[in-house]
């Protein structure tokens, strides 16, 4: 019996797990990532990359590592219980090394469309378009999961903003409004200190 083939679209926490459950089943995964490497937004790109969505450089994680580590592999204990953004990636890094879940990830890889085949019905099946180094490639998969995110799209209204012509990075040598009391405005503020 041929295996079924599973796609994934995305490769942050929830990609990564359901390729090494796809693996686990003894089912074919094969995981798209538009970008040249895993994490998602835990990714914090010392030089931007247009289009990309990023969490910011000081960013420390609202959710304790007890809490947010995947069912079979614990987080280290020398991680700080509200990992830096930095220490959740390698978390990551570390994940998928360790079960060889890279060797499924097609990297560079945009996922244009999923749709039905025409022969659904019956066979259940779906087209994946994708295309890769300017190549588009059609594929058939036996199921598929969305494992972007939601927070894939950016929206900056900068043009109702006079004088500001790009998303703030790093809070050096700006002035800056912070609206708020909770953690991510508070490590904003302060991320000057650090």
């Amino acid at each position: 019996m041929t295996k079924k083939r599973i796609a994934m679209i995305g490769s942050e926490s929830c990609g990564l797990s359901f390729v090494k459950c796809c693996l686990d089943e003894d089912l074919e995964s094969v995981c798209f990532e538009w970008t040249d490497d895993i994490g998602g937004l835990c990714r914090y790109p010392e030089n931007p990359e247009e289009g990309r969505v990023s969490i910011y450089k000081l960013m420390i994680i609202n959710t304790s590592k007890e809490m947010m580590f995947f069912s079979d592999y614990t987080i280290p204990d020398h991680y700080l219980n509200f990992m830096h953004n930095s220490q959740v990636l390698e978390y990551f890094r570390i994940y998928a090394k360790d079960f060889n879940l890279l060797k499924y990830i097609q990297f560079k890889t945009i996922v244009y469309s999923v749709k039905k085949r025409p022969n659904f019905s019956t066979s259940g099946q779906w087209e994946v378009v994708t295309e890769c180094e300017g190549k588009k490639e059609v594929n058939v998969f036996d199921g598929y999961m969305v494992c972007t995110g939601h927070h894939t799209n950016a929206h900056l209204p900068l043009e109702s903003f006079p004088g500001i012509s790009s998303f703030y990075i790093v809070p050096n040598n700006n002035r800056k409004i912070v609206q708020g009391s909770a953690t991510s405005s508070q490590s904003t503020n302060m991320g000057h200190l650090l």
